[in-house]
């Protein structure tokens, strides 16, 4: 069986979007635990492999992860849910940055192994739900991370010819708005990356849930979180230089053209001066 994630917006409209998906037939399993907010869990009729029900994974951070779910069910949920997106993302790059995993229902204790989910069998279906939920934390931080990694190449590379056209002393076509406007962009993603997210912490539902946190922290691991967000900081932190350089390099260009304008009045008021003086003489 297979899982896959998708990252497709900023945020969601979960409430909103329950209601719209429960009146096309899905139904919304809520038998998760108070303290797993910010979370909507939806059961699919019709699952593509015997075995394991669909389930559906909805994150308020803009995140959707399909266990055992059909294709063509699959894309009538993705319709759906461009409605209730804040800030959606472009649909090549949700495709292109989604994240597959392999799963099967095997005896003994829940793990990943070799990049593979292996789901205890004997577990009721509440505990279930709580594993797959764990698992889909994790590719929920991943294929976040993996958009806003996207959207940091892209940044880099419309400044990539800065530092080449700065040894080469030509002028940096840049005006000093939209310097500004780059290190807004850098400033944004860095807070998305640092602040607003769970990519450097395990969140508190983890805390009294041993066996859920070690499953969380393994598929993390998996998945390379800490080091991709370590890798990203280092290129914005190389980025925030560059246009703290290009800030600096127009402030003075800025500085001196004032210096330049500040002599030329200052000559002509001494020509003026001087001509007045000329013909008071003459």
């Amino acid at each position: 069986m297979q899982c896959t994630a998708f990252a497709t917006a900023d945020e969601y409209h979960l409430g909103n979007l329950s209601q719209d998906l429960t009146s096309h037939g899905y139904v919304e399993v809520t038998s998760l635990p108070r303290d797993a907010a910010n979370i909507l869990v939806m059961g699919v009729e019709n699952s593509a492999k015997e075995g394991d029900p669909g389930t559906i994974f909805f994150f308020r951070e803009g995140a959707a992860v399909f266990w055992n779910v059909k294709d063509q069910t699959m894309k009538h949920v993705m319709q759906v849910l461009e409605k209730h997106e804040i800030q959606p993302y472009e649909i090549a790059l949700v495709h292109w940055e989604n994240e597959e995993l392999n799963y099967t229902k095997t005896e003994g204790q829940s793990k990943l192994h070799r990049g593979e989910i292996r789901l205890n069998s004997e577990l009721d279906l509440d505990d279930v739900i709580l594993e797959k939920f764990a698992f889909s934390n994790a590719l929920c931080l991943s294929v976040k991370l993996a958009i806003w990694e996207a959207s940091l190449d892209k940044f880099v590379e419309s400044i990539q010819s800065i530092p080449e056209a700065l040894k080469a002393g030509k002028k940096v076509k840049l005006s000093h708005e939209e310097v500004m406007q780059k290190m807004g962009e850098l400033f944004a993603l860095r807070h998305r990356i640092n602040l607003s997210s769970d990519f450097l912490i395990t969140p508190d539902f983890y805390w009294d849930r041993e066996n859920l946190e070690e499953l969380y922290d393994k598929t993390c691991r998996f998945l390379s979180i800490t080091r991709r967000v370590k890798v990203m900081n280092e290129k914005l932190q190389h980025c925030m230089e560059l246009t703290d350089l290009m800030r600096n390099h127009l402030t003075e260009k800025r500085a001196l053209r004032l210096e330049w304008m500040i002599v030329i009045l200052i000559t002509i008021e001494v020509l003026f001066e001087l001509g007045r003086v000329f013909f008071l003489i003459k």
